[in-house]
């Protein structure tokens, strides 16, 4: 008689994410989802024109989607406005985007991207890009902030430069949402600062006017005063690092650990 082969066991507590991956299987909903990554709401019509399709083809696309739970919808007038539901659903498109291939026609992502949206603009309430990857590395660097593999802390140090950017941790921490956690950046494909104070920093330097709006949508400006604060503040120079090449530092073949266990493209 042979030794008994105990079967496999089975494993019952995997989240089914079949139906989610379901919603983003698409090219007209990932191009909706996509254009309200600047939180801009829009209304079914313009996101018919964006994604190239008829408007009854995108209520049904947007219905589908808000059923999901991946838009909200808000009703003003004789128009409905769609917008992405929360920060977290930018966070994974923005995720998701970093692991696409390049268009077989560009040499690389960030060449399809263009340099204004590679270089600065928002990933839905903070900063991404070039500059936003150079921040989170030199707030590492300088103390600010602490990655371990519980997450990322905000050290007392940081708590008094962010209070110099008019930010309040104490504040944001009391909040329903994480202070801080790492964004993988779509063009970078390194990580960048998102969370509670990822957004009051795009926020703070919106309002002092360092960062503006270019016409390409999402993109951002670094203005004079921008280029200054950076190189006081943080000691970035914006010039030099929009000097550099694309991924002559940081290559996407390299593999890095993550604060949960995971990886990322170095």
């Amino acid at each position: 008689m042979g030794p008994t082969i105990n079967p496999p066991p089975v494993v019952d507590s995997a989240i089914d994410i079949t139906g989610l991956a379901g919603l983003l299987a698409d090219a007209s909903r990932s191009t909706m989802l996509q254009a309200l990554m600047d939180r801009r709401a829009r209304t079914a019509g313009e996101l018919a024109r964006l994604a190239k399709i008829a408007p009854s083809t995108a209520s049904q696309h947007l219905s589908r989607l808000t059923a999901g739970e991946l838009l909200a919808v808000e009703a003003q007038g004789r128009h409905r406005y769609y917008r992405l539901a929360n920060p977290e659903v930018a966070a994974l498109l923005e995720s998701m985007m970093a692991f696409a291939p390049a268009p077989a026609d560009a040499t690389s992502r960030t060449a399809s991207a263009g340099f204004d949206l590679r270089f600065a603009r928002t990933c839905y309430d903070h900063l991404a890009g070039t500059i936003a990857t150079a921040l989170y590395d030199r707030l590492q660097a300088d103390g600010t902030l602490r990655v371990t593999s519980g997450g990322i802390m905000v050290t007392a140090a940081g708590d008094r430069r962010m209070r110099s950017l008019g930010i309040d941790t104490d504040t944001l921490r009391a909040g329903r949402r994480p202070l801080a956690r790492a964004c993988l950046d779509w063009t970078e494909r390194r990580h960048h600062l998102a969370g509670g104070l990822g957004a009051a920093i795009l926020a703070s330097f919106r309002a002092r006017h360092w960062l503006t709006p270019r016409n390409v949508p999402r993109a951002l400006r670094v203005t004079t005063a921008g280029r200054q604060a950076f190189a006081s503040h943080f000691d970035i120079d914006v010039s030099a690092l929009a000097a550099l090449p694309s991924f002559s530092i940081h290559s996407p073949s390299t593999v890095a650990p993550l604060p949960d266990g995971g990886v990322k493209p170095g």
